[in-house]
C-alpha cells in the first residue's frame, strides 16, 4: 500500500494564495523514529506529557504537540521541524498535477502558510502519534 498522500491548496490572501503544496506521510521507519526523538526531546526536557494522550483525539494530540515542541530550546526543536519539510513538495503549475518537484525556500512566501503546512503535516501523521503515544 502507498504512504498517504494529498495536495494541499492555498486558500488565505497573500503571495502564497493558489499555490498547490504535496504532503506525503514519511516512510513508516522515518516516522517512528521522528516521532519517538520528538517525545524523548520533550521528556528529557521536563515537558509533561500527560498519561494517555494518545486518546485526547487527533485535534487534542495535535494542539498537545504543537506546544509542546514550542517548550523545546531551538537547538532541539529545530532539527525535528527542518525533517517535516522532507514531506512537502510543490505543484508549481496546478494545471499540470502530475509535476511536482521538492521545496526550494522561495517557495513558501508567507509565514502563516509554513504554520499551516506544519499542522497539516501533523494530521498527515497522527496516526503514528497514537502508536509512538501507546509505545513510550
Amino acid at each position: 500500500m502507498a504512504r498517504k498522500s494529498f495536495n494541499y491548496k492555498v486558500q488565505d490572501a497573500g503571495r502564497d494564495f493558489g499555490k498547490v503544496f504535496v504532503l506525503t506521510e514519511l516512510p513508516a521507519a522515518q516516522g517512528e523514529a521522528w516521532g519517538m526523538r520528538a517525545i524523548l526531546a520533550l521528556t528529557a526536557e521536563g515537558v509533561d506529557i500527560p498519561p494517555g494522550f494518545e486518546r485526547m483525539g487527533m485535534a487534542g494530540m495535535i494542539e498537545l504537540g504543537v506546544k509542546s515542541l514550542a517548550k523545546l530550546r531551538w537547538e532541539t526543536a529545530q532539527p525535528l521541524l527542518a525533517e517535516m519539510w522532507q514531506c512537502v513538495q510543490i505543484m508549481p503549475d496546478p494545471a499540470r498535477a502530475h509535476v511536482v518537484r521538492e521545496l526550494i525556500d522561495e517557495d513558501i512566501e508567507e509565514i502563516m502558510t509554513r504554520v499551516k503546512l506544519r499542522y497539516e503535516i501533523f494530521k498527515l501523521h497522527g496516526d503514528f502519534l497514537t502508536a509512538v503515544a501507546a509505545s513510550k
